[in-house]
């Protein structure tokens, strides 16, 4: 099995929404804010390979979006999710499966294009099955006002009329070295994969901690949509994490691939951070 980062590039969001409650003169000291109070962002997606299978694991914001949408998140940095594959030796057409961790548009706008003629849209890898969870498919197409502005139906629509998509149903494996949990906290039914490879796992953590610096227990993006529910899982999670020496993969940390954590008198915190190709579970 070998594991990539695909990186698709950087973006910008308020930090006291990446924070929520915590103030900022405490945040900042771990992730700065600019002059308007953006952090960047990283949109740090992850291929898998082994045998037959190339799977990506969510596909960054894409570009589709217009030119009005895209100025409120200051896209910026040289990577794309096209360039990132072609770097790692892999043509959208060798892609056979896109494992989406969630819907929103930072995670899955890179799964569906425009067509040759931008009369329409067409999948970005067109023999992959297209899988998400349906706990979640169906929170998205059903969504509340407050979530609403994150599920594009640019993005949905055409993963439905592909006849490509697959729902998966509950927690499990997906294949049998990639387990699927189910978080709630962050959105209804978001994925969190864990891979299994030489004695160690990787997990890849999506929104459900997006950087180093939400590692403590109280740190919680204002965008989820039940916080309380989030400090549970971080609860239950970090003590399984330790326990079983988990490598944590970070979608958004601009500066941290992994990390690990431990627990101290103080609570959660770093134990070390490191890049992917360190992980020494690559094979």
């Amino acid at each position: 099995m070998t594991l990539t980062p695909i990186h698709t590039g950087n973006f910008k969001l308020d930090g006291g929404a990446m924070f929520g409650v915590v103030p900022k003169t405490l945040w900042q000291k771990t992730y700065p804010a600019d002059e308007n109070n953006l952090c960047n962002w990283a949109m740090r997606c992850l291929l898998v390979e082994f045998e037959d299978r190339k799977i990506l694991i969510d596909t960054g914001i894409g570009e589709k979006q217009d030119a009005k949408f895209l100025s409120h998140f200051h896209l910026n940095g040289p990577n794309s999710l096209e360039k990132s594959l072609a770097e790692a030796g892999v043509s959208p057409n060798q892609i056979t499966d896109v494992l989406h961790t969630h819907l929103h548009f930072d995670h899955c706008g890179g799964s569906i294009r425009w067509n040759n003629d931008k009369s329409g849209f067409a999948l970005s890898f067109p023999n992959a099955t297209y899988w998400a969870g349906r706990q979640h498919w169906e929170w998205a197409l059903n969504t509340n006002l407050r979530e609403r502005p994150s599920f594009l139906k640019e993005n949905l629509y055409p993963m439905q009329e592909s006849g490509r998509l697959r729902l998966i149903e509950n927690e499990g494996f997906l294949y049998p070295n990639i387990e699927l949990r189910i978080m709630n906290g962050h959105t209804r039914g978001q994925i969190i994969p864990l891979i299994r490879l030489a004695g160690k796992t990787l997990v890849f953590m999506a929104d459900f901690l997006p950087s180093v610096a939400h590692v403590p227990l109280p740190y919680i993006m204002s965008y989820d949509i039940d916080p309380l529910q989030t400090l549970r899982e971080k609860q239950d999670f970090y003590k399984e994490a330790i326990e079983n020496n988990y490598v944590l993969f970070l979608e958004h940390d601009i500066n941290h691939e992994c990390c690990t954590i431990r627990e101290s008198t103080k609570g959660y915190e770093v134990l070390n951070t490191f890049h992917l190709n360190e992980f020494s579970g690559n094979h």
